[in-house]
């Protein structure tokens, strides 16, 4: 009996350990996505206005989504009920704007060409988030937003850092 307490012991605190070093990796690979992933901005594209605003966050749909819904066929993307993954090539201009190019058909990228990755999901393209959280009772800070400003990892992984308005003027408080 004494010594199944001590293995029963011993089994927690390797578990503990092995639950910490997967959640510290997990935030290390955040920070680091967020501290050398590149720059692109992609434009919004509307939203309803009812829900642009709703309490604390701003609903978000991009340009880039509908280009992507376009080339798919729109009937294929919302007939769709089951979870996809896919790639987008874009180009980026000198202000690292994305245009998109072309779905990524495996040919290799030219220089001012990036490569991101979107998720279908009830039948809408979504790029890493479809909403942009912001402290309650400043929404007027971010009403003025026309890019969302991405970390793109080298997996084509993007994720959201930041809100710009028409002149890629920061919008809120500061970010990475």
């Amino acid at each position: 009996m004494m010594l199944s307490a001590k293995w029963s012991r011993v089994v927690i605190i390797v578990t503990t350990l092995l639950i910490l070093a997967v959640v510290n990796w997990a935030i290390w690979e955040k920070e680091r996505h967020l501290a050398e992933g590149d720059i692109v901005y992609l434009e919004l594209a509307p939203v309803d206005p009812r829900s642009l605003m709703q309490g604390d966050y701003m609903a978000l749909h991009f340009a880039l989504s509908n280009r992507i819904q376009s080339a798919l066929g729109q009937a294929e993307a919302e007939d769709s009920q089951q979870a996809s993954n896919g790639y987008v090539v874009v180009r980026l201009d000198e202000q690292r704007i994305a245009r998109f190019q072309r779905l990524d058909d495996g040919t290799s990228l030219a220089d001012d060409e990036q490569q991101l990755r979107y998720r279908i999901r009830n039948g809408q393209v979504r790029f890493a988030t479809d909403a942009f959280f912001f402290q309650e009772g400043h929404a007027e800070r971010y009403e003025p937003a026309r890019y969302g400003r991405f970390r793109v990892n080298e997996d084509g992984e993007p994720l959201l850092v930041a809100l710009h308005d028409s002149e890629l003027n920061l919008l809120g408080a500061s970010a990475r």
